[in-house]
């Protein structure tokens, strides 16, 4: 899915370790110790090993386990608030381990930007003075920082509240706070560490929706730290699950949880519900036939009865999608005369797109029981799922 995408931040062989001998602690790793071993053996904690992966421009990227894998050691070796033990860390052709104090210092203000689970706003800062923070410290002047501040409040949805302070905000409203100080700096990278764990459920659920938002108009490149296999499904492009520090399975959502790695990541994902990740896509099956908006009526029920259908999709030469024609229609169109198909489609169907989760489709079908189109952005027809094939997609996958 990556192949045309441009690779924004690459990392290769990045490892951590905690303690005061690393040189021993990866000497045993490469000598085939596992963390446990050489801790009891060593006392050095085997952070992350061995670490490759690709985050590509725009993606939203999400790296997840449970406590203790590794994956807030990661986000912060990414620009180095922990120092990576070895490896490579290269954005836009830096190798950001190899940067001096003050080459660093410019990287992180031009390419990172963080937000954390505990919100860390300033609590004598109004909302607009918070969003404005990392601006001022840059020395950007008053008058554009507050215009930056400002806009970056609006496309998280706080607009009349720049004068507010962070006590008198609920936790849903302090985390877009967060979220704007980090949209107002500007920078290429946005690093969320855990950024929603703090939140209800129903809060997060609607922070992530804001999220999945923001990354659609802004195509923002975004790291996300979550211990939740829920949410990384919801929000994530693609997904890393560690374990001991190390990568398990890189992979979609849909290819984690279909083609799981190893047993870890099979019980890992046990009791998603598929019917929220599989889409249409996955039940959508070949259309038999179809009639072109200038058939007659005798040639349609012709391609009807050759195909066993009592109902047909009428599309033109570009095959987009323009109706659906009920044989009994068809029949009667035929005994009138008619030249064509056109005045007895019926556009009494529903459509959706390859994307549409399945557990969506099952109040689309309607008494009729006319199959539901999947259609493209163009409304090019692609196929059909009838409801039989949603039962028989869910019931395979419960089998994996």
């Amino acid at each position: 899915m990556n192949e045309n995408r441009n690779v924004k931040i690459r990392v290769r062989n990045l490892s951590k370790v905690f303690g005061s001998q690393p040189k021993k602690a990866l000497e045993m790793r490469d000598q085939g110790l596992k963390r446990p071993e050489i801790l009891d053996k060593t006392g050095q904690t085997l952070g992350l090993s061995n670490i490759d992966f690709d985050v590509y421009e725009g993606e939203l990227l999400v790296i997840m386990g449970l406590s203790g894998s590794g994956k807030s050691t990661l986000i912060r070796c990414l620009n180095r608030l922990i120092e990576p033990t070895e490896g490579e860390i290269v954005i836009d052709g830096e190798d950001i381990p190899q940067l001096d104090d003050k080459a660093l210092l410019e990287c992180r203000r031009r390419h990172f930007s963080m937000v954390f689970q505990n919100f860390a706003l300033f609590p004598h800062r109004t909302v607009q003075q918070n969003a404005e923070f990392g601006l001022e410290i840059r020395g950007v002047e008053k008058e554009e920082r507050t215009r930056v501040a400002r806009n970056a409040l609006h496309q998280v949805g706080l607009d009349g509240w720049e004068d507010a302070y962070p006590n008198q905000l609920s936790g849903g409203m302090q985390q877009r706070v967060g979220l704007a100080r980090a949209l107002a700096n500007d920078s290429t990278v946005l690093l969320m560490d855990e950024a929603f764990s703090a939140l209800d459920p129903l809060i997060r659920g609607d922070m992530q929706q804001e999220l999945l938002e923001l990354q659609h108009r802004m195509q923002k490149t975004t790291v996300f730290i979550t211990h939740d296999l829920d949410e990384a499904i919801n929000i994530g492009d693609r997904i890393i699950l560690l374990k001991d520090g190390e990568i398990v399975q890189i992979g979609t959502p849909e290819e984690i949880l279909t083609q799981p790695a190893d047993d870890y990541v099979a019980r890992f994902t046990e009791g998603v519900d598929m019917s929220k990740i599989l889409t249409a896509e996955h039940a959508m099956r070949p259309v038999r036939a179809t009639a072109r908006e200038e058939d007659g009526p005798r040639t349609t029920l012709h391609k009807m009865s050759e195909n066993g259908l009592d109902s047909i999709w009428v599309t033109n030469r570009e095959r987009k999608l323009l109706g659906l024609a009920e044989v009994n229609a068809v029949e009667q169109a035929a005994k009138e005369g008619k030249d064509s198909i056109r005045d007895i489609m019926t556009q009494d169907f529903r459509s959706v797109g390859p994307e549409e989760p399945l557990h969506n489709l099952f109040a689309m079908f309607s008494d009729k029981s006319f199959p539901i189109a999947v259609v493209d952005a163009d409304k090019r027809l692609q196929g059909v799922v009838i409801k039989g094939t949603v039962l028989d997609e869910l019931a395979q996958a419960g089998e994996k």
